[in-house]
């Protein structure tokens, strides 16, 4: 059929804009009730003394779950908050649920329980905590790794640089906020829940409540974003869970929006000093990038800003060393392009200043330190088209027309700026299971257990079915988002399209070769006695190749073989000697324009050019979407996201989407974005990569870099505001 590739709209586009798609919170079931989180005002200590009585005496009123009465789950983890004890770690921490008839009685009862503390002294400072950090390590990768003489090289090199970068907490803010219903019947648990991993959270559930996986089923048809913090379980399902079991009903708890700064993770806080050496000519010599990052109290998490270094640019020698900070704040989670995104700006802008220190143009810096191979490892890349990136991008945007000089470029009154950063995201994919199967009414179905979270994968399901089958999309309905479906990884990391597209082809191939099979073995059939090879299936229709009009409807097939769907289910898994050839991993380039006004400060993005090396393009519209809305992240992480923490209390104080600042359209100028869609079958057979992330990953340096250009005034804190500038 050909239709990878094709700009197809989203087949679940209708659904969401009449309103027709039904998330994880517009469930309804027989007896539904509603559970809201009691949660802590302190950052340290633990729970003196609770008194719920007037709660439980409150109208509506069906169960108040404390540390006193909650459900002991023995192996639970640290860091999620389940009642199991009166400790408190962290401001905002859940510290009771209640449970009524009605939210508006559940509400009222919450505000009733009076708690006292014992407080003890937090760790909220930041950088007093530096002498006492310690290493981490990012799924199972080391944080510190280095290569070559760096103290030796840098003590050599002609030109340094040596300069301190930082980003602030990072709130995910999807639309959608958290949300979970959970029922029990006996001991089968059934949940509704904004999730990124439902096959994760099933297991964590079963081992939590010590029942068998295949009793717990997780039911996620749309989740209306994510950004990374509904890929981890966090602890308002389990206490969903704990509350319909107590109260032996159906439960709902829907974060509110200042709920989701706190318990349900954060992109932490980085400092990174970048020092990096070079030749006199351009030629990187050393760098070394020592990252520190928070963490909570409760568990280790590592954000991995050094990552990038280490595959950026060819450098012989080369240091990335990470250390956390246990702060008593939220665990924080993987945050959109995670260390990545906060990374690629340090080095970026390392980069960019590096450059005007040689005098030269900063794109050809990065051509000059170009390479073919992973730094790192050695080992080539299973595609890499950077190069190409950077020469088309270039040419779209205009970069020849740049004048060197800060403050050279003005327009009227406003100062005119360009930069440029180099993009980069990991690909990956991970083992996934797909059923297709043919309906005895002549559709398609296939399904597997992956998420929908805006990257149209409902879409892409279709269009790799139907290639595989040779059968019209419209004759195809794609299911995914439950746990009863064959399992998929997790939808994050940018590899759900890797992992998932693979075993929806293997399994289409089945059935087809199946229902093939069946056909010519079929006395009944006009392709009776023909050869598989002889065969063929398009649109409904089986038939010999030679003679297309000897045919028949697959509806009346299946019909006289029983009227039961015929069907394939593979369970692929990638080459896990790939890792030993190849290093693999997305690469683009990105061009910003900005104008800044030279006496107030404010900073308009004007324009954005991105080219992006990322496998081969599944769907040039659903892409295009992705692109974008990685380049509006950047822009937010540039000029204005900034989650502002009190120092005394550890509470966030601008937990609402109204001081809380994200890009809006009014703050976003035009974007131009393509791929050079070069299929890199080395990663899967379809040549695909994922594409969520990359967008994100230069961007903020590219903005960064432009507002330097403008001004001359060089902000290496994010975000970069308007009185920054004045200052």
């Amino acid at each position: 059929m050909n239709t990878i590739g094709k700009p197809i709209s989203r087949v679940d586009g209708k659904l969401k804009v009449t309103g027709s798609a039904r998330y994880s919170a517009e469930f309804d079931m027989p007896g539904l009730c509603y559970a809201v989180l009691v949660q802590s005002t302190i950052p340290a200590g633990r729970i003196a003394g609770m008194d719920d009585s007037l709660a439980r005496k409150a109208a509506g009123v069906l169960a108040v779950l404390t540390p006193e009465n909650a459900q002991r789950l023995p192996g639970a983890e640290k860091r999620l908050s389940l009642l199991q004890d009166n400790q408190v770690y962290y401001n905002g921490q859940p510290v009771a649920v209640v449970v009524a008839e009605k939210l508006e009685e559940a509400h009222h009862a919450a505000s009733l329980i009076k708690i006292r503390y014992s407080v003890s002294a937090p760790k909220l400072d930041f950088v007093a905590g530096f002498p006492s950090s310690h290493p981490g390590n990012h799924n199972g990768e080391p944080g510190d790794m280095s290569w070559g003489d760096v103290d030796g090289a840098l003590k050599d090199s002609d030109i340094k640089i040596d300069q301190v970068y930082t980003t602030p907490i990072h709130h995910h803010n999807p639309m959608e906020p958290h949300a979970a219903i959970a029922q029990w019947n006996g001991d089968e648990l059934t949940v509704h829940e904004s999730a990124q991993d439902i096959s994760g959270h099933r297991a964590k559930l079963a081992k939590l409540f010590g029942v068998q996986e295949s009793n717990v089923r997780l039911i996620c048809l749309f989740v209306g974003g994510g950004f990374g913090c509904k890929g981890p379980l966090w602890s308002h399902v389990p206490l969903a869970a704990m509350a319909a079991r107590q109260v032996n009903r159906p439960v709902k708890i829907v974060l509110e929006r200042p709920q989701m700064f706190g318990p349900v993770g954060a992109r932490p806080r980085t400092h990174q000093r970048l020092t990096v050496g070079a030749t006199r000519e351009g030629k990187l010599t050393a760098i070394r990038h020592e990252v520190h990052a928070h963490t909570s109290v409760i568990e280790d998490y590592l954000e991995s800003s050094a990552f990038p270094t280490r595959v950026m640019y060819g450098c012989p020698n080369v240091s990335t060393i990470h250390r956390i900070v246990d702060l008593n704040l939220g665990t924080p989670t993987y945050t959109r392009a995670p260390g990545v995104a906060t990374g690629t700006y340090a080095l970026e802008v390392a980069m960019d200043e590096l450059a005007y220190k040689l005098n030269m143009d900063p794109l050809q810096l990065r051509l000059l330190n170009y390479t073919e191979n992973d730094p790192q490892t050695k080992l080539p890349f299973t595609g890499k088209h950077l190069r190409d990136c950077y020469t088309r991008a270039a040419e779209r945007f205009g970069w020849s027309n740049r004048t060197r000089e800060p403050r050279s470029m003005r327009d009227g009154s406003q100062l005119i700026g360009w930069g440029v950063a180099t993009e980069t995201y990991p690909a990956n994919r991970r083992p996934a299971s797909a059923l297709v199967r043919f309906k005895p009414d002549g559709r398609v179905l296939v399904a597997t257990g992956t998420h929908e979270i805006g990257n149209g994968i409902y879409t892409i399901m279709i269009q790799t079915a139907a290639d595989a089958l040779n059968v019209s999309p419209d004759l195809i309905d794609a299911q995914l988002g439950d746990t009863a479906l064959p399992p998929a990884p997790i939808t994050a990391g940018s590899m759900t399209v890797a992992s998932v597209t693979p075993a929806i082809q293997t399994a289409a191939e089945r059935v087809r070769t199946r229902l093939l099979q069946m056909a010519v073995a079929d006395s009944g059939s006009p392709v009776h006695d023909a050869s598989v090879d002889e065969v063929d299936f398009k649109d409904g229709l089986i038939f010999r190749k030679l003679s297309p009009n000897r045919s028949e409807k697959l509806g009346d097939f299946i019909a006289r073989n029983g009227g039961q769907p015929i069907e394939g289910i593979a369970h692929v898994e990638p080459d896990e000697t790939l890792k030993q050839k190849f290093a693999s991993h997305s690469f683009g380039a990105v061009f910003a324009e900005v104008s800044v006004d030279p006496d107030l400060g404010p900073t308009r993005v004007r324009r954005v050019t991105a080219v992006y090396d990322v496998g081969k393009v599944l769907n040039e519209k659903t892409a295009r979407s992705q692109f974008i809305g990685g380049i509006v992240w950047g822009i937010g992480l540039a000029l204005h996201e900034d989650s502002h923490m009190d120092a005394r209390t550890g509470r966030i104080v601008n937990e609402n989407l109204a001081d809380y600042h994200v890009p809006v359209n009014a703050d976003i100028g035009e974007i131009d974005v393509s791929a050079i869609d070069i299929a890199d079958t080395h990663l899967n057979p379809l040549g695909a990569r994922g594409i969520g992330e990359i967008g994100i990953t230069g961007t903020a340096a590219a903005v960064a870099n432009a507002i330097y250009h403008a001004t001359g005034k060089r902000i290496r804190d994010l975000p970069i505001t308007p009185q920054k500038l004045i200052a």
